[in-house]
């Protein structure tokens, strides 16, 4: 009995594809070089799936990047959310709701 709840509760948990995830990577491996990021979990959860992001790992996420399927027809299924629980941003497509770490002192050095 235990054995099935658990198959069918991992069959409804929400998770990132394989393009989003590698978007996510991307942006976590340009702040790692910035030293600025240190860790990342990755959460599936049956409503959401969670990226979040630590400058170390044993305190709270600085950023969580969440994907809430539910939302995909209203106010948009992405969103950043900050330590504090303040929605940064939000919207339908996950680079534009990325847009939010882009500012003019970020710069990427080839």
């Amino acid at each position: 009995m235990n054995d099935l709840r658990m198959k069918n509760s991992a069959r409804e948990a929400v998770h990132f594809d394989r393009r989003e995830l590698d978007r996510l990577l991307q942006l976590y491996g340009f702040f790692v070089a910035k030293g600025d990021w240190k860790d990342y979990a990755i959460d599936g959860l049956s409503d959401r799936a969670v990226f979040s992001v630590f400058r170390r790992a044993a305190e709270a996420p600085l950023y969580r990047i969440e994907k809430q399927p539910k939302l995909r027809g209203r106010q948009g299924q992405w969103s950043v959310v900050s330590m504090a629980g303040q929605i940064l941003k939000r919207g339908h497509e996950l680079d534009q709701v990325l847009r939010v770490f882009d500012a003019k002192r970020l710069k990427v050095v080839s």
